[in-house]
């Protein structure tokens, strides 16, 4: 059975993923900030005839937290077959590049940017023991600055330093990542959910989570042949779903 860590997974997006990662009969490491809420959901999820599903504290900017849940896996699992960075803030609003104090942006690039970085540099180790490792780091189809240059871009006047600045510089570390990666079974890459409804935009999106979950899941259960160190997007509606960077 494949194990899968998703931080960040105790609600929206990320807890769709749990439930149909899940349903595939992978064991799912719920990773949450607030052990007794993640304790709590799964009990929830139990009930509802989900399995394989164990609810884990993880912060990405507290590394005891990402040292003690890497040891538990370790143990229980003796590997990591995929890693789904998925924990991700949003920060103030407005956030504009002119006054925006440099600590609030620090702070949403701590869990956005650093502690991306940080788990998966953790969980390299028990990753590498797996026969077909994957990482995908959830990112945003606000990080292409390739479409914030388009004026006609349907989200052009959507700027929020912050946010945007945290998911482009994952996109970066995803490049660089897979890059290192290459001769070896990994597939590394960033994933757009898509404008998806949530409480993480007061529910103003347009996509549902279950569509959000299911396409992170198409881009990190893929085979051999599959390409790594590229940016898909649920927004993207040609057949290739490759956002530009």
């Amino acid at each position: 059975m494949k194990s899968v860590l998703i931080t960040g997974a105790n609600r929206s997006i990320g807890l769709e993923t749990v439930k149909q990662l899940s349903k595939k009969g992978l064991f799912v490491y719920m990773g949450s900030r607030d052990i007794d809420k993640g304790i709590a959901i799964v009990n929830q999820l139990k009930g509802e005839g989900f399995d394989n599903i164990r609810a884990i504290e993880i912060d990405n900017t507290r590394p005891n937290t990402i040292l003690s849940a890497k040891n538990i896996i370790e143990k229980e699992q003796g590997k990591l077959d995929i890693l789904i960075n998925n924990a991700g803030i949003l920060g103030p609003n407005p956030q504009t590049a002119i006054d925006t104090p440099i600590k609030e942006i620090q702070n949403v690039f701590d869990t956005n940017f650093f502690g991306g970085i940080s788990v998966t540099q953790a969980f390299l180790e028990l990753l590498k023991k797996s026969e077909s490792p994957r990482i995908s780091n959830i990112t945003s189809g606000l990080a292409s600055l390739a479409l914030h240059s388009d004026p006609s871009w349907k989200f052009y006047d959507v700027k929020s330093i912050a946010y945007v600045a945290s998911k482009a510089a994952l996109n970066a570390f995803t490049v660089l990542l897979a890059y290192e990666l290459k001769d070896l079974p990994f597939k590394v890459n960033a994933i757009d959910p898509g404008f998806t409804k949530t409480d993480f935009n007061h529910h103003i999106g347009t996509g549902s989570i279950e569509s959000a979950a299911s396409f992170i899941i198409k881009h990190t259960l893929t085979d051999d042949n599959a390409p790594t160190g590229k940016f898909f997007s649920n927004d993207i509606e040609d057949e290739t779903e490759v956002s530009p960077w």
